[in-house]
């Protein structure tokens, strides 16, 4: 009988209104600064995923008669194979990024967070302020960095492939006119690969909406936690479940919304 629904419990939780919109504030906050970490870090992953750093290459050409080995074999042939034609051909950016994304790819949420709150922020320590005066600072960044370095990785792939959509001659064509690589990437490569993964954005945006709710476990007190006060104080589970369904709905359905309306206004201008 008590995990039915009953009107009357509505009535009951409706004193705790403040929580849940307290928790509203909390994940809109926790949400935005997420997805603006983990797209800077994406892209920093990206362009190290792509990137072209061959250090020991690089030693065998600026000094040949110390590193060459790395290139040429004892008789002078250059090589095609073994450990050192593969070490020398070895990108450290490229393999760092790639072990970061697939490790935060392959690995839980939740054991992220506990890693970076009970881990990292157990030596790292930060100030137990209170922002807003409902928002633990303390509680709050750390579920920032675990969601954004986890939606870096997921976004990393996104960025990578919408970048290598572009076709290459674009690329050569600015260097041509004098263009550094930055400035390509900066004003003709990203602006085409933005528009083409914009969908693939917004959809990991929602995610990180839904997502956030796993901080609640480190004691942010976003929508679960409210679910999970007002549980302890009235022994009522769900009608607050209910009530924090239609928040995260509120949230994740007009972002989506939005996010295509302006998807569909920026290809207007590839309609022939």
């Amino acid at each position: 009988m008590g995990n039915f629904i009953q009107l009357e419990n509505f009535s009951k939780i409706a004193p705790y209104a403040d929580m849940f919109k307290e928790g509203l504030i909390v994940t809109v906050l926790l949400s935005l600064f997420t997805v603006v970490i983990g797209f800077v870090l994406a892209l920093i992953l990206a362009i190290m995923r792509m990137s072209n750093f061959r250090p020991f290459l690089w030693l065998a050409h600026a000094f040949p008669g110390i590193f060459g080995f790395f290139e040429r074999d004892s008789a002078g042939m250059k090589r095609d194979s073994g450990f050192l034609y593969h070490l020398g051909r070895f990108n450290p950016l490229s393999f760092l990024a790639t072990a970061y994304v697939e490790i935060l790819r392959s690995t839980p949420v939740i054991v992220q967070v506990a890693i970076i709150f009970y881990g990292v922020f157990s030596i790292v320590e930060l100030p137990k302020i209170t922002i807003l005066g409902f928002i633990k600072f303390d509680r709050f960044v750390p579920g920032i960095v675990a969601l954004g370095m986890n939606s870096g990785a997921y976004l990393c792939e996104i960025i990578r492939a919408g970048i290598q959509s572009i076709d290459g001659g674009q690329s050569e064509a600015a260097r041509s006119l004098g263009l550094r690589q930055a400035q390509t990437l900066r004003y003709i490569i990203l602006p085409q690969a933005l528009k083409n993964i914009l969908p693939a954005i917004a959809n990991e945006f929602v995610v990180i909406i839904k997502e956030s709710a796993i901080t609640y476990t480190i004691g942010v007190q976003d929508i679960m936690s409210s679910v999970n006060a007002v549980r302890g104080a009235t022994f009522i589970i769900m009608e607050p479940l209910l009530v924090a369904t239609g928040l995260y709905f509120c949230l994740c359905f007009p972002t989506s919304k939005l996010i295509a309306y302006i998807e569909r206004r920026m290809s207007r201008g590839d309609k022939r």
